[in-house]
């Protein structure tokens, strides 16, 4: 009778002990883990980084008849467009930049030079990619640039502020939303026309 107790406060004993090594494991694991920032606020990168992320040439490709490879020259030769007080507003409300004036070309009339491949003026499912080098994309519809107020006021910028914007950078906004942020790609790289499927 002894010895049935005592095995049995032994392997209740042995049991507690597992049950609170485990639980210490499992709170180690939780400390270790390192914790996501519930922010989604950008890194702020430094001149260097920033530096390698720049593109001097902007492709535009996908469902278009003539893929274009686009320079700060090239934008200067097409109808460039004055912007006067344009305001980089995040999602939280807040200003991040103001320029007072800014100068670059409507997306819409990049797009019209690429030419959409469209079967008739009925065929009107694409969406546009706006993609930056570090992956950042912003999109748009065909009925917003094509048939909406956002096609006269969303640009590729080469000019902010009476200067060149770093670097010989392209940036795309567009100025016609209520928080232009989301839609304010730095680093531009493509612009891509795909086909609602």
């Amino acid at each position: 009778m002894k010895t049935k107790t005592y095995l049995l406060a032994l392997f209740i004993a042995l049991t507690f002990m597992m049950c609170n090594t485990s639980k210490k494991e499992d709170v180690d694991q939780t400390e270790k883990t390192p914790k996501v920032k519930e922010s989604d606020e950008h890194i702020a990168l430094s001149p260097a980084d920033s530096l390698k992320l720049v593109n001097h040439q902007i492709e535009i490709k996908g469902e278009v008849e003539f893929p274009l490879q686009l320079t700060v020259d090239s934008l200067r030769k097409m109808k460039v467009v004055d912007i006067n007080n344009l305001k980089i507003v995040c999602q939280s409300g807040a200003v991040k930049k103001d320029d007072k004036t800014s100068k670059g070309v409507l997306l819409k009339d990049i797009l019209e030079k690429a030419k959409i491949k469209q079967n008739g003026h009925k065929d009107r499912n694409f969406y546009i990619v706006a993609r930056a080098s570090d992956d950042y994309k912003a999109t748009f519809s065909w009925a917003e640039i094509f048939n909406n107020p956002t096609g006269e006021n969303t640009y590729v910028l080469f000019e902010e502020n009476g200067k060149p914007v770093k670097n010989g950078e392209m940036i795309l906004i567009c100025g016609n939303d209520i928080k232009t942020g989301p839609r304010h790609v730095y680093w531009l790289k493509t612009i891509e026309v795909y086909k609602v499927k």
